[in-house]
C-alpha cells in the first residue's frame, strides 16, 4: 500500500514539472519577441541641393529714437495751459504748452512804441542831413548809419525782434511728428528756461545700436538686413537695414553698428533688443541642424540609398538659427542631389534599414 501512493504522488511530481517547463519556455520565446523587434526606423529625407544661404549674426543692443528733441520755454513765466500729457502722439507744429503772456504781450508792445519813435527820430536826423525819406536808397550808407546810431533806431528793433521773439516762443510747438516724453510739469507753476519742459520722440524711425566682434567685421556691411526683437514683444519683429559702423574698436575689441528700424508705433525708445544680422552668401549646399549628429566625436550625415542609412563624414562651415553649409572639400562622399535623412537620424548606425515616412 505504502509503494502504490508512493508511485502514484512521484508520478503527479513529474507531471507537474512537465507543464511548468513547457510554459517557462513559451514565456521566453514571447519575452524575445517583444525585446527584439524588426521594425524599422522611421526617418524623413531632403534632397541635398545648392541654395542661397543667408549668414546669421546674433548680438543684444538697445533702440533709440531717431529723431529726438528736448523741448524748453525761451523766457521764465507761469504755465498757463499744457495740452498733452506723456505717452500722447502729437503732430510737427502741434501746440504743446503755453505761458501767461500778458506780460510778453506789454513788452512787445512797449517795444514796438519805443521802435516807431526811433523811425520818426531817424526820418528827422536825415532830413537834418539833406536827404529825402521817401528813398532810403539815395541816401550814402555812411550818413545811413550815422542817423541810425544817432536816432537809436538798430537798438529798439533789437529790443523790439526779441521781445516779439519771446511772445511767439511763449507757446511751445512740436518740431516733429512723435510721442511725448519725460513731461512733469503742471499748470499754474512757473517755467524753466534750462530744465526740458517736455522730449518729443520721433517714432517714424527707430536706430538699434549694438556692437559685435572685431572678427565679426568682415561679415557684415552697411546695408545687410536686420531683424529686431524686443525682448518685452518676444513674438514681434521689425527689420531694418545697417545705417552705420563706427570705424573704431574699443579696448574690448568691439565695435559700434547702428541699424535703421522700420517702426509699427510698438517702439520705445530705450528697449533692450536682440538683433540678427542676415547677409546672403550666395549659392551653396545647405542642410538642417537636425541632420547633423555626433559619431565618435565627428559629425556625421546619413544618407538613405537602396532602403539604408549610410554614413558619411561631414565637416560643417557657416551657421544660422536653422542650417549649416557644408565644407566640400572635407565633405565624404556627400554631394549635390544625395537624399539626406533629416529627422529619426539620432540611434541610427551604417547599414541600418530606415522607413521614409514623408519626405522634402
Amino acid at each position: 500500500m505504502k509503494t502504490r501512493n508512493y508511485r502514484y504522488w512521484l508520478g503527479m511530481a513529474l507531471l507537474v514539472l512537465a507543464a511548468c517547463s513547457g510554459q517557462k519556455k513559451e514565456t521566453d520565446k514571447e519575452g524575445v519577441a517583444t525585446v527584439l523587434p524588426e521594425e524599422k526606423n522611421e526617418v524623413t529625407v531632403m534632397t541635398l541641393k545648392r541654395r542661397t544661404f543667408n549668414h546669421e549674426l546674433v548680438s543684444n543692443g538697445k533702440l533709440s529714437a531717431g529723431n529726438k528733441a528736448d523741448l524748453r520755454f525761451e523766457t521764465s513765466g507761469v504755465l498757463a495751459h499744457i495740452y498733452v500729457k506723456n505717452g500722447d502722439r502729437v503732430h510737427r507744429g502741434q501746440k504743446l504748452a503755453e505761458l501767461d503772456k500778458f506780460r510778453l504781450k506789454n513788452k512787445t508792445e512797449q517795444a514796438k512804441e519805443s521802435l516807431d519813435k526811433a523811425k520818426l527820430e531817424l526820418k528827422d536826423v536825415l532830413i537834418g542831413q539833406g536827404y529825402a525819406t521817401d528813398d532810403s536808397s539815395k541816401v550814402p550808407a555812411d550818413i545811413m548809419q550815422l542817423a541810425r546810431v544817432k536816432s537809436g533806431y538798430d537798438q529798439t528793433l533789437s529790443q523790439y525782434e526779441l521781445a516779439k521773439y519771446e511772445e511767439d516762443h511763449a507757446t511751445l510747438i512740436a518740431p516733429v511728428d512723435g510721442v511725448v516724453a519725460n513731461l512733469f510739469s503742471k499748470p499754474f507753476n512757473m517755467s524753466s528756461t534750462t530744465d526740458a519742459f517736455c522730449t518729443i520722440i520721433g517714432t517714424q524711425r527707430m536706430e538699434a545700436e549694438f556692437t559685435v566682434l572685431e572678427s565679426e567685421l568682415s561679415m557684415i556691411k552697411v546695408g545687410d538686413k536686420v531683424v529686431v526683437t524686443p525682448y518685452a514683444l518676444p513674438d514681434t519683429h521689425y527689420e531694418g537695414r545697417i545705417s552705420e559702423i563706427n570705424p573704431l574698436v574699443n579696448d574690448k575689441g568691439m565695435v559700434q553698428v547702428r541699424a535703421l528700424v522700420s517702426d509699427k508705433g510698438k517702439l520705445f525708445s530705450g528697449m533692450n533688443i536682440r538683433i540678427n544680422v542676415h547677409r546672403s552668401l550666395g549659392k551653396q549646399l545647405v542642410i538642417p541642424k537636425s541632420a547633423v549628429v555626433l559619431r565618435s566625436g565627428r559629425q556625421v550625415v546619413f544618407t538613405l540609398k537602396k532602403g539604408k542609412a549610410c554614413w558619411n563624414y561631414v565637416d560643417t562651415g557657416l551657421e544660422n538659427a536653422e542650417s549649416y553649409t557644408i565644407v566640400e572639400d572635407a565633405a565624404d562622399g556627400l554631394k549635390e542631389g544625395d537624399t539626406v535623412i533629416v529627422t529619426g537620424n539620432v540611434n541610427l548606425a551604417h547599414d541600418a534599414p530606415v522607413k521614409v515616412v514623408s519626405g522634402k
